[in-house]
C-alpha cells in the first residue's frame, strides 16, 4: 500500500520533458518544509492506495509518461517496487526527489530529477551530498533558486562537482512571483553558464494555485 495524495493527467511543466503530457502521481508526506514549498497540502493529505490501484488508475489515461512526485516519494518504502511495476508497464518513468534521502535504490530505467536545496529554501543543510557520487548520464538536477545567494550558492555547487556533461540537465528555476526570470536569465549569460533556465510551464497555463495540474 502507498498514502496516496493525488493522481492526475496535465502537462508536465518541468525538466526536459516539460510541456509533454504526463500522469502525476504524488504521495503523501515530506519532511522537509522549503520556504517556497507550492504543495503543502501533500504534506498530510492522503489516503492508501494499492500498487495495482496505482497503476490501474495511471494506465487508464493512456499516457506513456508518468512521474512519481510529493512530498517526497522515497519516504515510503512501496515507491520502489511501485516505479519498476511501472517500467514493466513500458512506460517512461520520472522521479522527483528532494535530494536529502538517497537515491541509490531508485530502479535502473527510472528518470531521476534530484533537487538540491539552496539557502533561500532553509533545507539547504539537509543535502545528502553523497548522491552527487551516485549521479548517473540520464540523471537531472534542479536548483529552485529564491535570490542572488541562492544564485551564487547552485552555481558554485555545479562547479565544484563538475557537473555540466555528467548529467542530462541541470535546472535552475526562480521561485515564481519571487525571483523574476529575467534577471536569472543575465545572470546565467553574464557567466556563460551551460545551465538550463526552467520555468514552471503549469503556473502559466493554469492559476499558480491550482491544484491537480
Amino acid at each position: 500500500m502507498l498514502t496516496i495524495n493525488e493522481i492526475f493527467h496535465s502537462i508536465q511543466g518541468e525538466s526536459t520533458h516539460a510541456g509533454r503530457p504526463c500522469v502525476f502521481v504524488r504521495l503523501t508526506a515530506c519532511d522537509l518544509r522549503c520556504s517556497w514549498c507550492d504543495t503543502p497540502y501533500a504534506f498530510t493529505e492522503g489516503h492508501k492506495v494499492s500498487i495495482d490501484d496505482v497503476v490501474g488508475q495511471v494506465k487508464g489515461f493512456g499516457c506513456p509518461v508518468v512521474e512519481i512526485t510529493g512530498g517526497e516519494p522515497l519516504l515510503q518504502k512501496n515507491v520502489y517496487p511501485l516505479m519498476q511495476r511501472l517500467l514493466d508497464e513500458k512506460l517512461t518513468v520520472m522521479v522527483e526527489t528532494g535530494g536529502h534521502l538517497s537515491i541509490e535504490h531508485i530502479p535502473a530505467g527510472v528518470l531521476r530529477i534530484m533537487d538540491v536545496k539552496c539557502p533561500g529554501s532553509g533545507e539547504s543543510h539537509r543535502h545528502d551530498w553523497t548522491n552527487m557520487d551516485r549521479l548517473i548520464a540520464t540523471d537531472e538536477l534542479k536548483f529552485v533558486l529564491k535570490d542572488r545567494a541562492d544564485y551564487e550558492f547552485a552555481r558554485n555547487v555545479v562547479a565544484r562537482h563538475n557537473l555540466i556533461g555528467r548529467v542530462a540537465a541541470v535546472h535552475f528555476s526562480p521561485v515564481h512571483g519571487v525571483l523574476e526570470a529575467r534577471q536569472l536569465a543575465e545572470w546565467i549569460l553574464e557567466d556563460r553558464l551551460e545551465v538550463r533556465l526552467q520555468l514552471q510551464v503549469h503556473k502559466y497555463i493554469w492559476d499558480p494555485a491550482t491544484r491537480g495540474v
